[in-house]
């Protein structure tokens, strides 16, 4: 630790007291191996009073000026340090466009300000983006258009962690790797100390608030919901994780526990061999984590000056211009056993609609969904529960190739799946029913036409339609 503490201190630019801190730590425990290991056997489905079921909660106040006494007790923190390198963009992810012309970003800011809060309760609920050193100063730029907004926008940078070599086990930066290509965000889990040392949070105190609403900045159904916030000041829990019943497709996502009589996250990569599939069985393990988390600022403050989160280490491998690096992340819905009076919320899949890959945006800019006031809404017309399942092919990888692809998103209210490979475009009007797969063999390109009505074919080109 003293090693990797003085390699960082002979760079240009080093870490900050507190940062250089959190990483020695957070190599500390990695290396000495004590990680606490879970007990198969005492892991236990929590109740019903630990993960409170969403259809359970009291309606919250209708009077206004209820409302907004519960309003001013919040703030909204939308995570906004990733890249849109998915999808092939080089900018922050909260700035891909998803429908009608607005940003990710666009819509979490007409949410706070039109859709239902500032504006209509005359609350003064502030909007925080923690940024990565990857996304801060095009962050920065953005916000700008937002300046005589009714909302009070604040930013801060997440801790800015050097990669570790893996088979010399020092800092890359330490061996003249200087430029961003040497660092990393240490994930999510950071927030609680970045919250801190920037300020923010005891200027959140200073106004009054007491609950943070933490949420992926693209997950378009991660929404201020008034129900569990009044929940939550009534009953003064500390942290709440919302969690969602579980799909096919979840497979990765954590899941909570009742654990040695308090609630925790189980993370696929905390499971042992043995017991994976039984991990991933929709059957025994019924929900899943959305990362909205609901947290109590004053807890938050509490334990991070107590130096009490220590949350499950992530170590993620890498390859980057040839060397093998190390990353030690943490998630910050693992904190969620540290804090008092902890629950999960078991809500409607409707508050879980990230948008990860093309596929997700083909989703929400179909007529599957509509858009008033900054909310993403699911058409009524849609009878299936279920989203339709959508594989694109790598022509479809990046947003400007697959906004080329379609004059127009197909209809997909009556869709069940859809799988599209090879060279395909689609033209306008086009509606999409039930089963459809549509593959291009190499060489050969296919255009659906304008107006077309594809329901329950497989279709392989070349040939006529």
């Amino acid at each position: 630790s003293i090693a990797l503490s003085l390699s960082i201190g002979r760079q240009p630019s080093p870490l900050p007291d507190k940062e250089k801190s959190g990483f020695i730590s957070l190599v500390s425990r990695y290396l000495s191996g004590n990680e606490e290991q879970i007990e198969w056997g005492k892991i236990h489905t929590p109740t019903d009073e630990v993960v409170v079921p969403y259809d359970t909660l009291a309606a919250p106040p209708e009077d206004l000026a209820a409302t907004k006494a519960l309003l001013d007790k919040l703030a909204v923190l939308k995570l906004n340090g990733g890249l849109g390198t998915t999808m092939g963009c080089t900018g922050p992810k909260s700035v891909i466009e998803v429908r009608n012309g607005f940003t990710f970003l666009d819509l979490i800011v007409v949410q706070i300000e039109v859709g239902s809060l500032n504006k209509k309760y005359g609350s003064n609920v502030p909007l925080l983006l923690m940024n990565s050193f990857n996304t801060h100063d095009d962050t920065l730029k953005i916000v700008e258009k937002y300046a005589n907004s009714n909302i009070q926008i604040h930013t801060f940078n997440q801790s800015q962690y050097p990669r570790v070599v893996a088979d010399e086990f020092l800092p890359w930066p330490s061996k003249g790797k200087t430029d961003k290509d040497g660092w990393y965000p240490p994930g999510h889990g950071d927030i609680f100390p970045s919250l801190m040392n920037s300020g923010k949070l005891d200027l959140l105190l200073s106004q009054g608030k007491e609950y943070v609403f933490i949420a992926n900045s693209d997950n378009l159904g991660a929404i201020v919901d008034m129900k569990i916030l009044n929940h939550l000041i009534h009953k003064q829990n500390e942290y709440c994780m919302e969690v969602t019943p579980k799909t096919l497709a979840d497979v990765k996502g954590g899941t909570l526990i009742s654990y040695e009589g308090r609630v925790q996250l189980l993370e696929i990569a905390q499971v042992p061999d043995a017991h994976v599939n039984e991990f991933k069985s929709i059957e025994k393990f019924k929900i899943f984590n959305t990362n909205n988390l609901w947290v109590s600022l004053k807890a938050i403050k509490r334990l991070v000056e107590a130096d009490a989160l220590k949350m499950e280490i992530i170590p993620n491998p890498k390859e980057v211009e040839g060397v093998k690096v190390l990353q030690l992340e943490t998630a910050a819905g693992a904190a969620i056993r540290f804090f008092d009076h902890a629950i999960g919320m078991n809500v409607p899949r409707s508050r879980f609609l990230p948008v990860k890959a093309t596929s997700d945006l083909q989703l929400v800019q179909s007529d599957l969904y509509t858009l008033v006031d900054g909310f993403v809404t699911r058409n009524a017309a849609r009878t299936n529960p279920s989203n339709p399942s959508i594989e694109l092919g790598p022509e479809f990888k990046k947003v400007g190739c697959f906004l080329g692809r379609f004059k127009s998103i197909p209809s997909i209210v009556e869709l069940d799946s859809l799988k599209v490979s090879g060279d395909v475009w689609f033209g306008s009007g086009i509606v999409l029913k039930g089963k459809v797969t549509i593959t291009a063999k190499p060489g050969v390109k296919l255009e659906i036409p304008d107006g077309k009505v594809i329901e329950n074919k497989k279709l392989l080109a070349p040939f006529s339609l």
